[in-house]
This record gives C-alpha cells, sequence and structure tokens, in this order.
C-alpha cells in the first residue's frame, strides 16, 4: 500500500477510533459539545416562540412549582456526577398540558417537563428519576447522535450555522419531544439516573417507580414503545442501585 494512504487510513482510524472512545458507546458522534449547545439553544428558542404548541408556564405566578422542579434538578446536577455541569445550560422549564406524561432535554441541557407528568408521578423520587434520565440523555449527547441518524450531520449543522431551510428548526424540535432513542441509549440513561441520584437524598431507583406506575397505565405513554421494556428497566435500575449501596430517604 503507498505510505501515503496507508498514514490517511491510519489517521481516519484513529479519528474514529476518537470520537468513538469520547462518546457512550452507542456510536459516533461528530457533533462538538459546543455544537449540541448552539444547537439546543435554537431549539429552546423555537419552542418557546411558539405558545400555541408548546404552552410553557410563565415564571410569574408559578414561582412555587418552578423553584420544585428546579430544586431537584439543582441536586442531580450538584451529585458530582453529570458531565457538562458546568458548560450546558441545565434551564428548567414546564409546559401546561395536564394530559402529556411526558419529559425531554434538548442537546445542550434544556430541560422541558410536562405538568401531566409532574401531576402523574406519585412522589419526589420517581421525578428526580425521570429528571436525572433526561439528563443523561443530554449529558451523554445521545439527542444529536440520534438525530444525525435521522437527519444527516449537515441538516443539523446547518441549523447551528444558521443556514438551514425554513421549517427545519421547527421540525427539529417536534422531533426532540417523540425522539426514540436506541435500546442501549436509554439503558445507559437509566443507568447513569441511578447514578446521578445515588450520591444525593433521593431513592437512587426513582425512575423505576416511574416505569412500575406506567404498567399500570390502560394506555402507556407513547415515548414508552421506545424498548426495552418497562419491566426490564425496573429489573435494571434496581440492581443498579443494590450495587451501588444507595440509601437514598426522600419520599
Amino acid at each position: 500500500m503507498n505510505p501515503l494512504l496507508k498514514t490517511g487510513w491510519l489517521a481516519l482510524l484513529f479519528m474514529v477510533f476518537t470520537y468513538s472512545s469520547c462518546g457512550t458507546g452507542q456510536g459516533i458522534n461528530l457533533f462538538s459539545p459546543e455544537q449540541d449547545i448552539e444547537l439546543g439553544r435554537q431549539v429552546k428558542e423555537q419552542i418557546l416562540s411558539d405558545p400555541q404548541q408548546y404552552p410553557v408556564l410563565a415564571e410569574r405566578g408559578n414561582e412555587k412549582l418552578y423553584n420544585y422542579v428546579r430544586g431537584i434538578t439543582a441536586k442531580i446536577l450538584n451529585s458530582g456526577q453529570v458531565a457538562y455541569r458546568n458548560e450546558f445550560a441545565w434551564e428548567v422549564y414546564i409546559i401546561k398540558d395536564d394530559d402529556v406524561l411526558n419529559a425531554f432535554a434538548t442537546p445542550g441541557g434544556y430541560i422541558f417537563v410536562y405538568t401531566g407528568l409532574i401531576n402523574f408521578l406519585d412522589s419526589e423520587d420517581q421525578l428526580a428519576g425521570v429528571l436525572g434520565h433526561e439528563i443523561a440523555h443530554s449529558a451523554l449527547r445521545h439527542s444529536t447522535q440520534q438525530m444525525t441518524k435521522a437527519y444527516g450531520l449537515s441538516a443539523l449543522v446547518s441549523i447551528v450555522t444558521g443556514s438551514s431551510d425554513p421549517g427545519m428548526l421547527e421540525q427539529i424540535a417536534l422531533s426532540l419531544i417523540s425522539l426514540k432513542f436506541s435500546r442501549g441509549a436509554e439503558t445507559e440513561a437509566d443507568m447513569y439516573s441511578v447514578d446521578y441520584l445515588c450520591p444525593t437524598e433521593y431513592r437512587a431507583d426513582g425512575a423505576a417507580g416511574f416505569f412500575i406506575k406506567t404498567q399500570d397505565q390502560p394506555t402507556p405513554p407513547e415515548f414508552l414503545s421506545t424498548h426495552p421494556n418497562p419491566a426490564n428497566r425496573v429489573q435494571k435500575i434496581q440492581q443498579r442501585a443494590s450495587q451501588l449501596d444507595c440509601r437514598g430517604q426522600a419520599d
């Protein structure tokens, strides 16, 4: 083989290995953390600019609810376990829709929680578990990895650079809400939720309580159609908490 060609292939393999090693084991993420931050900021602005589709609660008059959810989030972020703790925004917004049992986090750490989910859960532990799960998706950069597969790298980069077609940002925002992650990414987010909660006052298996509760619903939330199934997730989450010997006491 031509030495120059050989050198080029070795460089390419090194680059791929580097991206894989810095990622989550679910594939290569060619987005940089800085691009995650910028994409997330633009998606957040798109969501906030569309109150008809995303009726985000105003801060004024809802201080108690915002302080409650942000207080839980702060405890998770201050666990010392969350990647990009100081780099990502980690802003929390609450969407007023009592019929939707969902929460999601954009790239760069913008967290959106529906009132339907808050009202549905039985304990602060469960909400902490769900928030930990969504924080993990953002911190592990699952969204840009998954969306690169769906839309291609050039489409996402065009949004970051401001050269995307009209409507692309709105489409990306819609996709984030119903984004279906791979089996590996979901399992990883479940495990990291336990890791995040373990040093806190919360039960580290709080997310398991959420999955147990959803199994009793006649129509489980649509986003739970993503495998693995809830029963297996409960078992793995509880096993992880037991392995780490977590002793949270919150209700």
